[in-house]
């Protein structure tokens, strides 16, 4: 049993991240019958990628919630979507990408397979990182807000043409409990097989990608790294900058220099990895305290 702990403790982050997908695509019944869950819990957000047609999901992607009213053509926003990005945002920041999103744990598992040589980042790293915001002005705000239909309504872009996650964990679910609908198929949803197969290969290379290069979502909580409650601090009388957090940072991030980049998803491989206990995980209110 004292093993069986141990070996819980080690790999804490991937328990919860499996507990957390799990618990909010529990309805299982869904997957076996090919339907989606349309109970009271729909309407209200989970904090990661959470597609709301998933035949398990139990409540609303943040990101798809958001395109819904800035596309309903009665109102510009909901306060209720805004408030609830950040208010998690405010709080969490990106520790959601790394511990609480069902999209980020496929990617996580798809790293370990040991078989592939790995990359610390890729060619043109440093321009990709942009791409996600682009995509959450353009797919996720610009287009919904200002492409419609004759009826005044848009639609959720960034969902229908790129979304992966949807792809994963609803379309492909959904087409394959439906034969109805293997016949229905066409170029929108080839495009969205294969960006899924796309990502799937470049996670065996590179370490998440999409969240890296693509994700609106973890562009959103980015924003907040900085001044969320859950934040990382560097003593500065101990930190030799010896780059050992870099090394061991998958996203490849100068902690030392950097200890809430928006690109940081609060993994914590960084903390561990410090010889010198120069990083602390800090709350506002709180003393900071110690990882060892």
């Amino acid at each position: 049993m004292g093993k069986i702990f141990a070996a819980l403790k080690n790999h804490i982050r991937t328990v919860v991240q499996i507990l957390f997908t799990a618990v909010t695509n529990g309805y299982y019944k869904g997957f076996a019958e090919g339907k989606i869950f349309r109970g009271p819990t729909k309407n209200i957000c989970v904090p990661g990628l959470n597609c709301y047609s998933c035949p398990g999901a139990l409540g609303a992607c943040p990101i798809g919630s958001l395109q819904a009213t800035l596309d309903s053509g009665r109102y510009r926003l909901a306060f209720y979507v805004a408030g609830f990005l950040m208010l998690v945002g405010a709080v969490f920041g990106r520790f959601v990408c790394g511990w609480l999103c069902p999209f980020g744990l496929v990617q996580d598992l798809l790293y370990k397979i040991p078989f592939v040589k790995k990359m610390r980042k890729l060619p043109g790293d440093r321009g990709l990182r942009f791409l996600k915001y682009g995509i959450l002005a353009g797919f996720v705000i610009i287009l919904p807000m200002t492409v419609t239909d004759v009826a005044g309504m848009g639609k959720p872009w960034f969902c229908e043409y790129i979304c992966p996650s949807g792809t994963l964990f609803a379309g492909l679910p959904l087409v394959f409990a439906n034969p109805a609908l293997k016949a229905a198929l066409g170029g929108l949803f080839i495009l969205k097989v294969t960006i899924l197969a796309a990502l799937v290969l470049l996670s065996l290379l590179v370490y998440r990608p999409f969240c890296r290069y693509l994700c609106p979502l973890g562009a959103i909580y980015g924003f907040f790294n900085p001044i969320a409650f859950y934040r990382f601090r560097v003593k500065e009388d101990k930190c030799t900058k010896c780059g050992l957090c870099q090394k061991a940072c998958k996203m490849d991030i100068p902690v030392y220099r950097k200890p809430n980049s928006m690109e940081c998803i609060r993994c914590g491989d960084c903390l561990k990895a410090c010889p010198f206990k120069a990083l602390e995980r800090e709350r506002p209110g709180r003393r900071a305290e110690k990882i060892g």
